[in-house]
């Protein structure tokens, strides 16, 4: 199956947001159990984890997903991160409710979180040039 310029283009993009995805899950993973390491307690080291992870997914994914630079984004990039979080929540509660393993329930959840975040973050940082 060959794919159009723009196909192909959009499936390189998902494709580059994975590999992302993967590092700033390394990344605030790495954050949160230093912070353990530290001895702060586990609340308190998952807020600073994630409110530190934001940032960093921020910059690596506008930078090597979207090809954006500068923080004029920040603020939609936030609101849809926190969406999408709300989303999986939801969605998982339900799933929860129905008497499904929470394991199993994320496990289904987590690809069709991964194409939401790909959509609206999309949706954020399209027309993006350098200086957005």
């Amino acid at each position: 199956m060959k794919l159009d310029g723009s196909r192909r283009e959009v499936m390189q993009r998902f494709g580059r947001f994975l590999l992302v995805g993967l590092l700033n899950t390394a990344f605030g993973y790495a954050v949160f159990a230093l912070l353990l390491w530290l001895g702060l307690s586990p609340q308190p080291a998952l807020i600073i984890a994630f409110s530190i992870g934001v940032m960093w997914n921020y910059l690596t994914t506008a930078r090597f997903v979207f090809g954006s630079t500068g923080f004029s984004k920040l603020p939609a990039y936030v609101l849809a991160y926190l969406s999408v979080y709300l989303a999986n929540a939801s969605a998982l509660q339900v799933m929860l409710s129905r008497g499904v393993d929470p394991f199993v329930a994320q496990a289904i959840l987590t690809p069709v979180v991964a194409v939401l975040s790909f959509l609206l973050l999309s949706l954020v940082f399209r027309q993006s040039g350098k200086e957005s």
